[in-house]
């Protein structure tokens, strides 16, 4: 009966799976990462030398010797053909931005020479890719350098066209120079990133906490530079300027940065002050107005009983003589009060522009001292009288 229900169900023993039976699963060839400008590139490469010889060592050391050589001849023919473009032109910035051109071209044609040339020798795929990627961020570095130094240039040259580029000037110079720093900085760092594969969104949220941390510790750093953005755009003076601090300093500005602003005082002693002190406080700008002079008012007094129309004479005649005074507007005598101790009255006179007013001021009270002693005018200072009283 056995036998006869095995011969009934012969698919029993064909259905029934044995353990020590098992399936052989083809394993997935391994897929080489490929890029699709480099490889191109290289097979193009592998047959053109395949021609030439078998030997791998041999094909890259041709290789490497004609992208040298390409190189060579990329900056020949960049040299022959911007000399052709610059003679058309007079100014020296085509020369310059030519001369920054040169060194990533270059660059950059060797390092794609060296990344085909281990492609040719048939590295392992990690050690292919990972030199793709240092060729790369070299080759992003070289041009993020190009685009700084050129920023440089192109704004340094825009900055001296007044006429044709009104917002940008030399006092606005350096806050559109380092906000194309930061920008080219951002987009060179994002790039570099991107070629090496990173998650962005730790690096961001890294970013985000690391700000806030420098925002506290430098807080007073960043109102200094956001004061000079402000000081900048505002402008209330200028590099050459002379201005009064509320403070009381008086000085020639000789710089205007993002962070402190420099005075020259007439000690030759240079002052730096915050912009925050700067953009919260007053200043008296005395370079300002319709025109470069500056009117000074230099105080006299005299003593009660003397010939007020011969002082006015006197200290007119003065004034006139002087060289450092301006004769448009003419100098003006005024009479402004009866003190104390004396008359007092003020001489008003222009100088031709600020850093002559201690020399003015210096030259006018020599001579008006010398001039009233030589007329006999008294020139009061404080005295008392004391009386004595003898007790009976």
């Amino acid at each position: 009966m056995r036998q006869d229900y095995d011969a009934m169900n012969p698919q029993d023993q064909i259905l029934d799976p044995s353990p020590t039976t098992k399936t052989p699963v083809d394993e997935p060839p391994v897929v080489r990462e490929s890029s699709s400008v480099m490889d191109p590139l290289v097979d193009w490469v592998r047959d053109q030398l395949g021609e030439i010889t078998s030997s791998p060592w041999g094909q890259a050391a041709i290789a490497m010797a004609a992208f040298i050589l390409l190189a060579k001849l990329v900056e020949t023919l960049l040299g022959m053909i911007c000399n052709l473009l610059l003679r058309r032109t007079h100014t020296l910035l085509d020369d310059r931005i030519v001369q920054l051109l040169r060194k990533p071209v270059l660059q950059t044609v060797v390092l794609i020479g060296v990344v085909v040339t281990v492609a040719v020798l048939e590295y392992s795929v990690s050690t292919e890719q990972t030199l793709k990627h240092v060729a790369s961020t070299l080759i992003t570095l070289s041009w993020a350098t190009f685009c700084l130094r050129g920023s440089k240039v192109l704004l340094q040259a825009a900055s001296d066209e007044k006429a044709r580029f009104q917002l940008l000037e030399q006092r606005t110079y350096p806050l559109f120079s380092n906000l194309a720093t930061v920008v080219i900085a951002a987009v060179t760092t994002w790039v570099v990133i991107t070629i090496w594969g990173a998650d962005m969104t730790g690096w961001l949220a890294s970013a985000g906490v690391v700000g806030i941390a420098v925002g506290f510790a430098a807080k007073d750093t960043l109102a200094n530079l956001f004061a000079g953005v402000f000081v900048i755009a505002d402008a209330p003076f200028q590099v050459g300027d002379y201005i009064v601090l509320d403070t009381g300093d008086r000085g020639q500005v000789v710089h205007i940065g993002l962070r402190s602003t420099r005075l020259l005082t007439r000690s030759d002693v240079e002052i730096t002050i915050p912009n925050s002190v700067i953009a919260s406080g007053r200043i008296t700008n005395q370079s300002s107005g319709p025109y470069q002079k500056m009117r000074v008012k230099l105080p006299v007094q005299v003593a009660y009983g003397s010939d007020i129309d011969q002082l006015r004479e006197i200290l007119l005649e003065i004034a006139s003589a002087e060289d450092l005074v301006q004769g448009k507007p003419a100098p003006n005598v005024r009479f402004r009060a009866m003190a104390d101790s004396g008359l007092n009255f003020e001489l008003m006179f222009w100088v031709e522009d600020p850093s002559r007013r201690g020399r003015a001021i210096d030259a006018l009270y020599t001579a008006v001292y010398k001039r009233l002693a030589k007329e006999g005018i008294e020139i009061p200072y404080p005295k008392r009288d004391v009386y004595l009283h003898q007790a009976e």
